[in-house]
C-alpha cells in the first residue's frame, strides 16, 4: 500500500529510459544524463514543499556518489553524510546507500553502514527497471528508511543530538 503523498512524489519524479550502466560507455553518458534531470527534479520539488533533505554529487564518472542526508526530529536536526556506488550490473541492481556513522547502530544495516532495504524496495526496483534512478534510490529507499530509523534511534538514545552531546 502507499499513500497519496508518495504517489504525488513518486509521479513527480522522471522516470528513466536509458538501460545502461557504468560499463556501457557512451549509452551510460545517457543514462547519466537522465539521472540528473531526474534528480534535479526530485529535488526542486522537495524545496518547493519545503522538504529538503539532501545533497548529493558524484564523481566525475557518476559511479561513485556521496553528500548529506537529514532527518528533523522534534524540532532537532540530525545529519549524516551518505554515500553510494552504481552497481556494475546498474540499473538491473539498485545501489545500496550507506550511511557509515550509522554502521551498526541499528539491524536494519549491513555492514558498512549500508541501509537495509531488502523487503521493501528492492523487489518495487526490480519492477520498475529501467525506470527508476537515484531520485527513486532516495525517494522511496533512504527518505522512508530514515523517517522509520532516525526516531527510533533518537528515542532509543542511540544517536544524540550534536547540540545535546556539546552542551553535557
Amino acid at each position: 500500500m502507499v499513500d497519496e503523498a508518495t504517489k504525488r512524489t513518486l509521479a513527480a519524479i522522471p522516470l528513466l529510459k536509458t538501460r545502461a550502466g557504468p560499463r556501457d560507455k557512451d549509452q551510460w553518458v545517457g543514462r547519466l544524463k537522465e539521472e540528473l534531470v531526474s534528480l534535479i527534479k526530485y529535488v526542486e520539488n522537495n524545496k518547493k514543499q519545503d522538504n529538503d533533505w539532501f545533497r548529493l554529487e558524484s564523481n566525475k564518472e557518476g559511479t561513485r556518489w556521496f553528500g548529506k542526508c537529514w532527518y528533523v526530529h522534534n524540532l532537532l536536526k540530525y545529519e549524516f553524510d551518505v554515500e553510494f556506488d552504481i552497481p556494475v550490473t546498474y540499473p538491473g541492481t539498485a545501489p545500496e546507500i550507506a550511511l557509515p556513522e550509522l554502521d551498526g547502530k541499528t539491524a536494519k544495516m549491513y555492514r558498512g553502514g549500508k541501509i537495509c532495504l531488502t523487503d521493501h524496495f528492492k523487489p518495487l526496483w526490480a519492477r520498475n527497471v529501467p525506470k527508476f534512478g537515484i531520485a527513486h534510490a532516495m525517494a522511496l529507499g533512504l527518505g522512508p528508511w530514515l523517517a522509520v530509523e532516525i526516531p527510533d534511534l533518537v528515542e532509543k538514545g542511540i544517536i544524540v543530538h550534536k547540540e545535546k552531546t556539546s552542551s553535557e
